[in-house]
């Protein structure tokens, strides 16, 4: 079987310009599924404080075992996706995570919340949408492509966490949680339309003869580029499931009001990653990952600095670049995997991303029960310390 043919983009506007259909279907999933999502994610540690008697510990390891099953879960993904039909894999990917908001909406300790978090770590998504991605796409415009696509991801949420935070005021979050179940759904049936895609290694090859998934992680490369995402992604995951706390404990604000931030949060990366992407494309990736890693530092300075609603919309909006790293980080892997084995050598350094991530929520939380700007504080220092570290790669 070939891979599929892909018809040239037309030119009326970004998406269009990088998104062929069957990657234009992947960004519209996207775009149904994160706001479905972010109708209750920008909440939940919040709603694990107020409603399920989480302390900060407590939230922090109900996170950590997010990333646990994400890790646990991306290796196999990337086997399957190389020895099946990719499509097949990320549509399972939603369907994993359709029982999750059920789950969450008939909780009523935080210990109850723990079969939800689990299903909602399932990832078998991220390498198959990314050796896809990078076998469907135009080959010279990668960076932004990655970048558009996950910007769908920040589209959805542009709207969903301010209207998620007054619906859960209005009608409680119960039936916020049943909303998104049934986005999920849909994001699903989405995928149902896109061309079936199988790794094809060329006709003097055999899939046998590639690297095994040891082999691979014995690679200087692969395992050089795998820590230095593990490191961006540690720091992320620090100091991401604390933000509403901290804006509601220290600046004393509501769900409405941390909604509305965390909406301004994704306008910021759905703007700020296609820039990052162009930027990228034209002057090389490790800058792009450089102003990533400055606009985050800068973000949460002022957020440290100052409870001013607008001049916390201004960090929120910058701090919205953060969430292109896992884009950023395809952008810049799948392109070195062969296509053969493209999922299983791109779903390498996203587990040991995920893999060093897994203790991160719940340092945060140790560090927050100690003074709540200190995980913030030291995302900012290792954030300028990674920034140098982007600057000297050789991607």
């Amino acid at each position: 079987m070939t891979a599929p043919s892909y018809e040239k983009p037309s030119q009326l506007s970004v998406p269009s310009k990088v998104l062929n259909r069957d990657l234009g279907l992947i960004f519209t999933s996207n775009l149904v599924g994160a706001f479905g999502d972010g109708l209750y994610a920008y909440l939940l540690p919040y709603y694990m404080a107020e409603a399920l008697g989480a302390g900060s510990v407590e939230v922090g390891a109900l996170y950590a075992l997010v990333s646990l099953t994400a890790a646990l879960t991306l290796l196999i993904a990337g086997a399957l996706a190389d020895k099946y039909d990719r499509k097949k894999i990320m549509i399972a990917g939603w369907i994993a995570w359709i029982p999750a908001p059920i789950i969450f909406a008939f909780a009523r300790d935080w210990t109850q919340m723990i079969p939800g978090m689990i299903l909602w770590g399932f990832w078998l998504g991220g390498p198959t949408s990314t050796a896809y991605i990078v076998t469907a796409a135009d080959k010279d415009r990668l960076t932004l492509t990655f970048t558009v696509i996950s910007s769908a991801w920040s589209l959805g949420y542009i709207f969903s966490p301010a209207i998620g935070g007054y619906m859960a005021g209005k009608v409680g979050m119960q039936t916020v949680f049943l909303i998104s179940f049934v986005l999920y759904v849909l994001a699903a049936l989405v995928l149902v339309f896109i061309r079936s895609q199988h790794a094809q290694p060329p006709e003097h090859e055999k899939l046998e003869s590639h690297p095994s998934t040891w082999q691979l992680l014995k690679t200087r490369k692969l395992a050089a580029v795998s820590l230095f995402f593990a490191a961006i992604m540690f720091v992320m995951m620090m100091f991401r499931p604390f933000v509403p706390k901290f804006l509601a404990d220290i600046y004393h604000y509501g769900d409405f009001e941390i909604g509305v931030l965390g909406s301004v949060a994704f306008a910021g990366s759905a703007v700020l990653g296609i820039a990052l992407g162009r930027f990228g494309d034209k002057y090389g990736k490790k800058f792009a990952l450089a102003g990533l890693m400055i606009l985050c530092s800068f973000s949460l300075t002022i957020m440290l600095l100052t409870g001013d609603f607008c001049l916390l919309a201004l960090a929120f909006f910058l701090t919205g670049a953060s969430y292109t790293v896992w884009s950023l980080m395809s952008a810049v892997i799948g392109p070195m995997a062969p296509e053969p084995i493209r999922a299983k050598w791109v779903s390498i350094p996203q587990t040991i991303s995920m893999f060093a991530s897994i203790l991160a929520p719940y340092l945060g939380g140790v560090l927050y029960s100690s003074s709540p700007k200190l995980p913030f504080a030291v995302a900012i220092i290792v954030s300028a310390f990674l920034t140098g570290i982007a600057l000297i790669q050789k991607f």
